[in-house]
């Protein structure tokens, strides 16, 4: 059995082609026709080129093309690598060296970026442009790199290229990458085995019992039984969320509903349009303006039966509010990373107590670990690993590669630096990533805990927490805010507020007052932009720590 991603697709695509496989926009595609157009590009990549171990980087918003190219890439046997759209010149450019790409598929309005870049990438062969009506790639010099000038339109690209399905066999070692959002610096390529990350995120196992599938065909076994989901991805394609969401999908029979954009009014439509069973989102920064929106609208959801949300901040304010809104629909959450994939489930349930973060059942193989990477009893925190089917480790960093991996009487984990607590029923409570824990006075403060007890304020939308400089206590806790559309947020409610949710030293003693946060593009914390904003502006609110009291009063 080959367990490949491609020839899971492949299998999907002859059990049931004329069903609709991907919608985007105004335009979607059967599971045939998909198969015709990924076999066009990767035959023309091929020419390029492009081989086993090969990468090849997308470098654009969603559309069928950027759904295509993860497709061909795989039936090459090379590697997409996902590239953020709103990367500007130097980031494109250390992904390009990074990520050592030998073709580049991007928007045609990224194309002056793509040729301010590509020069000093020897290794690119060429470029594949994806016209998106801006007419960008016209008036920007063709992208030479390693003396050639490759630039190919996409629409042209398919139409000179064979639609045949004769590519040489694969294997199940053959390497999937996905890079990490480097929320708190640049991102790094985690590489997995085809078949370990389809046993862990694409739908390899049965996620609610994690027992794996027998074989390779079962999911396209279990789709002809059915009619098919429609499944709306809200994230970009460029988020490995997205990505695996998208391809389990497809492996099963489901119709894939992708937006160009996220807006929430334009996921409530496409809902309403495509008649969304499932709804794919990340955490708070999808599912409040998601919530506000429906709220506020007339939208028809009858056909949404589940919402599930991962990979980021799913505060109880936000999932009461969800709960709520639409008490019908069954609403999860799941916590794991890029380094472990799927590491536990849970259910949302209105009014349940917060334990400081999501608490989950957890999956196949996770384990709390201390210190001295010995399991920890009930009751204690430690660092969240996960053992089974694992990625290699890091593109190009054997050193990361090492540090991410632990093992425990005989066996490896993949240890990637988030915290939790395992509960005295046995599940696991996710408090943060270790990387972004403000250490204040020898207490650890997790982030997330505290921005959830901030978005519970009637008058905050968004919050972002982080540590800065504190002369007594080494960091102090510090909040940016974002008050809801319309209103202020009273500095003088928001302390006491929060300090009837969290213990005292956890309460902000910094406030900033933003219009927005900084976030990445799919709704992941920016970190160095929280840095940066707090480095260089004064906050509304302040308390010095030699006062024993937070920046909402009295400390407890």
């Amino acid at each position: 059995m080959a367990m490949n991603l491609a020839d899971l697709f492949e299998h999907a695509a002859d059990a049931f082609g004329d069903r609709i496989a991907v919608a985007c926009g105004d335009r979607q595609v059967t599971y045939a026709e998909l198969e015709e157009r990924a076999n066009r590009l990767a035959h023309h990549l091929a020419g390029l080129g492009v081989g086993p171990g090969d990468h090849v980087g997308l470098y654009a918003r969603n559309s069928l093309e950027a759904a295509e190219t993860l497709i061909a890439s795989c039936k090459l046997r090379a590697a997409a690598v996902n590239i953020n759209y709103r990367y500007v010149e130097n980031e494109l450019r250390y992904m390009l060296a990074d990520a050592d790409l030998a073709v580049l598929v991007h928007d045609d309005a990224l194309a002056p970026r793509v040729a301010a870049v590509a020069p000093g990438t020897p290794g690119l062969r060429g470029t594949v442009v994806i016209d998106d009506g801006s007419g960008a790639a016209a008036a920007a010099p063709a992208p030479a790199a390693a003396g050639r000038s490759e630039r190919t339109g996409y629409a042209a690209a398919l139409a000179a290229a064979s639609p045949e399905r004769d590519f040489p066999p694969r294997s199940a070692d053959d390497v999937y990458l996905i890079y990490t959002g480097g929320t708190t610096g640049y991102p790094k390529g985690v590489m997995w085995r085809h078949e370990d990350i389809w046993r862990t995120l694409g739908g390899g196992i049965d996620f609610l019992t994690g027992v794996p599938l027998p074989d390779e065909w079962s999911q396209s076994r279990r789709g002809l039984e059915a009619a098919g989901l429609v499944k709306l991805c809200a994230a970009p394609l460029i988020h490995g969320n997205a990505q695996v969401a998208t391809l389990a999908g497809l492996f099963s029979g489901e119709t894939i509903v992708l937006l160009p954009r996220f807006g929430a009014d334009q996921v409530w439509r496409a809902v309403e349009r495509h008649k969304v069973n499932v709804l794919v989102i990340i955490g708070d920064a999808m599912a409040r303006p998601l919530v506000d929106a429906y709220r506020a609208g007339s939208y028809d959801a009858s056909s949404l039966v589940a919402i599930s949300s991962s990979a980021a901040l799913f505060s109880p304010a936000v999932k009461d509010a969800c709960t709520e809104a639409l008490p019908s629909v069954l609403i999860t959450e799941a916590i794991g990373s890029t380094e472990t994939g799927f590491a536990g489930l849970g259910f949302v349930s209105a009014g349940a107590p917060s334990r400081g973060g999501p608490t989950v059942t957890p999956g196949p193989d996770t384990i709390v670990l201390d210190d001295a990477d010995r399991p920890v009893v009930p009751g204690q925190v430690g660092r969240l690993a996960r053992g089974g089917h694992l990625p290699l480790g890091y593109y190009n960093d054997p050193a990361r590669t090492a540090a991410m991996f632990a093992e425990v009487d005989g066996r490896r984990y993949a240890v990637p630096g988030d915290w939790a607590r395992l509960e005295e029923d046995g599940s696991v409570t996710l408090l943060g990533r270790g990387n972004t824990c403000v250490n204040t006075g020898g207490e650890k403060v997790f982030p997330e805990e505290v921005e959830g007890a901030l978005k519970s304020h009637p008058d905050v939308f968004d919050a972002l927490v982080i540590g800065v400089p504190d002369e007594r206590l080494g960091q102090r806790v510090a909040a940016l805010v974002q008050p809801r559309p319309g209103r202020a947020v009273d500095l003088a409610t928001l302390g006491p507020h929060v300090r009837g949710l969290i213990a005292g030293y956890k309460v902000p003693r910094s406030v900033w007052l933003v219009e927005s946060i900084g976030r990445t593009a799919a709704g992941k914390a920016d970190y160095g932009w929280a840095r940066r904003h707090a480095a260089g502006h004064p906050p509304a609110s302040q308390v010095p720590a030699s006062t024993g009291s937070t920046a909402a009063g009295p400390a407890r």
